[in-house]
């Protein structure tokens, strides 16, 4: 009686591992680089009954998990349509700002994003240039 052998089990053992050695370092590659997440909480209130200044006080807390990020670079502005308006860091905080945004008095509600201009540290350069915006926030006036 004769017996068929379809394939070696050597083989295909063999075949894993010189697969695996090739996928493990672009794994940890994977997994070393990690990603960087950067968070805008606005914790400003959502609605605000209308001042006679018209001037409104909006605050933003911003979060990043980029290491190479320098926090003492951090240019923050608050945009209003075409306009921008600097922020100024909350005391006793490090991350988090505040600023004054103007609503003309025949307008109801306004539309507003953050922006967060800033330096990071890179590889054998100079720091480099990035930014990082928030999605759209609404300021809603409300008449007395």
């Amino acid at each position: 009686m004769m017996e068929f052998h379809l394939y070696k089990v050597g083989v295909v053992c063999n075949a894993a591992v010189v697969m695996w050695k090739k996928i493990l370092p672009l794994l940890s590659v994977v997994v070393l680089s990690g990603c960087t997440t950067t968070t805008f909480t606005n914790l400003s209130a959502t609605q605000q009954p209308r001042n006679p200044t018209h001037h409104y006080p909006i605050e933003v807390r911003f979060d990043s998990t980029r290491q190479s990020l320098r926090w003492d670079s951090i240019q923050p502005y608050v945009i209003v349509g075409t306009e921008s308006f600097p922020l100024q860091k909350t005391k006793l905080m490090h991350n988090r700002w505040e600023g004054i945004i103007p609503v003309p008095a025949t307008t109801n509600q306004v539309t507003y994003f953050y922006k967060f201009d800033f330096n990071y540290n890179d590889f054998n350069k100079p720091p480099s240039v990035d930014s990082a915006s928030s999605a759209n926030f609404k300021l809603k006036i409300i008449d007395r």
